[in-house]
């Protein structure tokens, strides 16, 4: 065997190691190159829900942070339409809340995603209420299947008793156009479901169910 023919063997099996290694690489990761845009509600002046030193708008944040490092390591590209404290309301808008909505909407459909979720936690004057829940809005055809898996992923992890529903009148979901759904991780105003809601262990469990609830739809 001449020196150019060993040369080319040796380079093919080093090709074909790399490549099985590399492919063997891309497959483990269950959401490769899915673009995915995360909301978390809600941001500056706007808190949203609140009970004493507790504001929606930070747990939503935390969420959605933890919830973009957890996706980005399974493949995918992940943004958030807000990474701090903030609102996206442009100046001195005459009403700051739809302004606000509308730059988001606007942002999500410019991205061309495969699926948007927007991250927030629910609240009642009674207190009594508990339970995540899905609410998706009719826009896209997508939509309702997607909140279908999620809904069943809080039942089954979650122990939710709530339902998924259509709900036409929310004012960001009517105008993203992207397939996606609101995500509402909880009441803030229930005791237990608050505790939960604050603690880095039940966050990171809700992490692992919304990411389950990602895969599952990607796979379908």
């Amino acid at each position: 065997m001449n020196k150019y023919k060993l040369f080319m063997m040796i380079f093919l099996l080093i090709f074909l190691s790399f490549f099985n290694l590399v492919f063997a690489e891309s497959k483990k990761l269950s959401l490769l190159s899915k673009v995915i845009y995360l909301d978390p509600g809600h941001g500056g002046a706007d808190s949203g829900a609140f009970y004493k030193n507790y504001k929606e708008s930070d747990i939503n944040l935390a969420i959605s942070q933890k919830l973009m490092h957890a996706l980005k390591a399974e493949g995918a590209v992940v943004y958030l339409t807000r990474y701090g404290d903030y609102d996206l309301s442009v100046g001195n808008a005459w009403n700051r809340k739809r302004s606000d909505l509308s730059r988001r909407a606007n942002i999500i459909n410019k991205s061309k995603c495969d699926l948007y979720l927007s991250i927030h936690l629910n609240a009642d004057s009674s207190g009594t209420l508990s339970g995540a829940e899905v609410y998706y809005d009719t826009i896209n055809i997508e939509n309702e299947k997607i909140a279908s898996i999620f809904q069943e992923e809080f039942k089954k992890h979650l122990n939710s008793k709530r339902e998924y529903k259509e709900n036409s009148t929310k004012y960001l979901q009517r105008r993203v156009n992207r397939p996606g759904v609101l995500l509402e991780v909880g009441f803030l105003s229930n005791d237990n479901e608050r505790s939960l809601l604050t603690n880095d262990v039940y966050q990171n469990k809700l992490v692992n169910v919304i990411k389950g609830g990602i895969i599952k739809y990607f796979n379908n």
